[in-house]
């Protein structure tokens, strides 16, 4: 069993295409109509461009929005990415003008942030500190 793709729910799909690739640096993978305004959209890392694809998923359904205001309200990111340095990408994020709702913070194995991604959710990056022993 095996991590192929995984969703995010997004008010826009076009803008969430823009911010997921041109802010964040994903590439984008597909891009498939699904009808006049939707597709299956998915964006991949370009370091694993065959890796795990996140599908940049329309939110128009009844149970999305009262879920991720929840999430947002108490702070909760709806999901995690992996970088080599979460102060250096910090830094690169807010110069473009991300705005972090958490800054960078070590939590003894790792260190995070948290971001919005203008979409409707938060983001955490995520970078964990090499193992001792």
């Amino acid at each position: 069993m095996r991590i192929e793709l995984t969703s995010i729910f997004v008010d826009d799909q076009r803008a969430a295409l823009a911010f997921y690739t041109e802010v964040l640096g994903f590439s984008k993978r597909h891009d498939i109509p699904l009808g006049p305004d939707s597709a299956w959209l998915t964006v991949v890392s370009p370091e694993r461009p065959d890796g795990p694809e996140l599908l940049l998923e329309p939110a128009g359904h009844p149970a999305v929005k009262p879920y991720r205001d929840a999430l947002v309200e108490d702070g909760i990111p709806l999901v995690q990415f992996a970088v080599d340095d979460v102060e250096a990408e910090h830094a690169r994020l807010t110069g473009l003008g991300v705005t972090f709702t958490q800054p960078p913070t070590d939590i003894g194995t790792a260190v995070v942030a948290v971001l919005d991604d203008t979409c409707g959710n938060l983001v955490q990056l995520l970078a964990m500190k090499p193992s001792e022993g």
